[in-house]
């Protein structure tokens, strides 16, 4: 009886051992005084779950912001993070400089957002963007599209007649390297496998180094961008969810995204000091059923996963530490 309880406290110990270690770096006193911080700001996917707004992330250096994909939300949850995390780089008008992973719409259509509250915030400088072949043309396009609220705000009774400049935007289309330099962080890009053109970033700051991958299938790219980071930002998505999609999506799928056990060996091989697993098809809701007439598939949301599967399948196959991100974490 006694071999018995010995046994059963032993599991409980090893079991608790086991759930520490996959919590966020965010914990530690070291962390909350870095200098440079990493926010999510949108984990989610073209799926529209109220719980979680469309892809983008900050880095937060001191009291400068940059931005990795704008998704949906993108400035409501800046304003957030000032509000919540009490992050005051993050006000709108802070907003300065963008980096886009691709030009598919859930991590874009945050853009015209960026660019106008941003100005009518504040931001008194031209928007800086960088990313693939076509931001230029997305931005002259959007411009254009505002073009009747842009002269209105700023005609001599305008309420931007003041500031013009806050509402211009110059688009920089990159190739891999070292993109943009800074007195606090150095940005460098590197090619991803999507289905249009995308890269993934390193952000080498006075005190981390931090990689955020975009939507990829695994690459050696990452691995070799990471190789040993502080934080690795990577999509993934259930091998669980995988196997319920339609065959289309898929195959898709397969050719385009990182599933849970893709993502555990690249992290075994890139050594991040922590993982964080953001842009997964998961659901925190009970149910993410459409309604009415729609049809059933991921893009509704009634094909999704749970965290706690995507927890499991990926401590199952890696021992680093790593979490399944959410919206307004900071780590």
């Amino acid at each position: 009886m006694k071999i018995t309880r010995v046994m059963f406290y032993s599991a409980l110990l090893l079991v608790a051992l086991a759930a520490s270690a996959q919590q966020p770096a965010s914990q530690s006193p070291k962390e909350r005084t870095s200098r440079t911080r990493v926010v999510l700001l949108g984990t989610g996917t073209p799926v529209p779950d109220p719980d979680r707004s469309g892809p983008a992330t900050a880095i937060v250096v001191d009291d400068s912001a940059y931005l990795v994909d704008f998704g949906p939300g993108v400035v409501r949850r800046a304003k957030a993070a000032v509000l919540d995390r009490h992050i005051t780089a993050l006000e709108p008008a802070n907003l300065k400089v963008a980096f886009v992973t691709h030009l598919h719409s859930d991590h874009a259509a945050g853009y015209p957002d960026l660019i106008l509250t941003g100005w009518t915030a504040g931001r008194r400088t031209p928007l800086e963007v960088y990313g693939p072949t076509g931001l230029q043309s997305m931005t002259e396009h959007i411009l254009q599209a505002y073009r009747i609220d842009i002269e209105t705000r700023t005609n001599p009774e305008g309420d931007q007649r003041g500031n013009p400049e806050g509402g211009k935007v110059n688009a920089h289309e990159i190739k891999s390297g070292v993109i943009y330099r800074d007195a606090r962080v150095t940005v460098t890009a590197f090619p991803t496998k999507h289905a249009l053109e995308s890269y993934g970033y390193r952000f080498d700051t006075p005190d981390r180094s931090v990689v955020i991958s975009g939507d990829t299938s695994p690459t050696d790219e990452t691995i070799k961008a990471c190789n040993g980071c502080d934080i690795l930002i990577h999509e993934a998505r259930a091998e669980e969810f995988f196997a319920r999609l339609p065959e289309g999506s898929r195959s898709f799928g397969t050719k385009n995204h990182t599933t849970s056990a893709q993502l555990a060996s690249l992290a075994t091989k890139a050594k991040p000091r922590l993982l964080i697993v953001y842009h997964a098809w998961i659901s925190w809701w009970p149910s993410s059923a459409p309604s009415g007439n729609q049809p059933v598939g991921p893009g509704t949301g009634e094909v999704h996963s749970t965290p706690d599967v995507l927890q499991k399948e990926i401590a199952s196959r890696y021992s680093g530490n790593f979490v399944i991100g959410r919206d307004l974490d900071v780590y």
